[in-house]
């Protein structure tokens, strides 16, 4: 019964989704697809940019460059010149997924796929994503609490008094809702908005808020993985 419970309050499902049944779950297949095609994306991109490395960036490996070098300035500004080189891996792939999905979902013809029931759309589009990376975002900022310090990362609950300890808690658990909850409802409500418009004003109309779309996505991957910086320098800072 409590399985049935957080099941419940996991699902969040607008419009129709293409499941798969998998070990007796159901699982939003249309996410894995799209998710499965940024990854694809990215790698390609990776593999093309780096395959023929040259002293002078040009083409692919100067635009490739130029991300690496965005991400390392992104994680110093948050994280501190001390500790940031060890997450410009985790911000840059954060980052990378969001910003890619974001855009996938503005630039890429999905519905012209069809699938048995369901339509695909961002990977961002989906609550479970969202959560998912949020999760890790707090994983990541515990891990980097607790190998500065071991225990003692938990004196901060008690700080600057003990009576703090139930607003620190709560802080802890609204940080990961925050970030899915504001990642997904901007995507959400970005799509169907556009949706609905091309449904009322087919023409010239939509192309200027299919622009703003490209903006905003970028903009949320910005903030998203600025957060999730954020939130570790946070971490790394009360041990100092």
């Amino acid at each position: 019964m409590f399985n049935n419970v957080l099941y419940e309050i996991s699902e969040v499902a607008v419009g129709q989704h293409f499941y798969w049944q998998i070990a007796g779950f159901e699982i939003h297949g249309q996410v894995l697809i799209t998710s499965w095609i940024v990854f694809a994306i990215i790698f390609s991109l990776a593999l093309i940019g780096n395959s023929n490395l040259k002293p002078t960036p040009e083409g692919l490996q100067n635009f490739n460059e130029y991300v690496t070098e965005f991400i390392r300035d992104l994680a110093k500004t948050q994280i501190g010149e001390k500790e940031y080189l060890n997450w410009v891996p985790f911000l840059g792939t954060i980052f990378l997924f969001v910003f890619v999905s974001n855009w996938s979902g503005a630039l890429l013809p999905y519905r012209l796929i069809e699938l048995p029931n369901g339509e695909l759309a961002a990977p961002t589009n989906d609550i479970n994503t969202t959560v998912s990376l949020a999760l890790l975002t707090s994983i990541a900022y515990f891990y980097a609490g607790l190998r500065k310090k071991g225990l003692g990362y938990f004196k901060r609950y008690i700080e600057p008094a003990p009576f703090f300890l139930p607003i620190n808690i709560l802080e802890d658990f609204t940080k990961p809702l925050s970030l899915s909850f504001r990642l997904f409802g901007n995507i959400l409500a970005e799509e169907v908005l556009l949706n609905v418009i091309l449904l009322l004003v087919p023409l010239v109309i939509p192309i200027p808020l299919m622009l703003l779309g490209l903006f905003t996505s970028g903009i949320q991957a910005l903030v998203f993985s600025t957060l999730a910086g954020a939130y570790i320098g946070e971490s790394l800072e009360d041990h100092d």
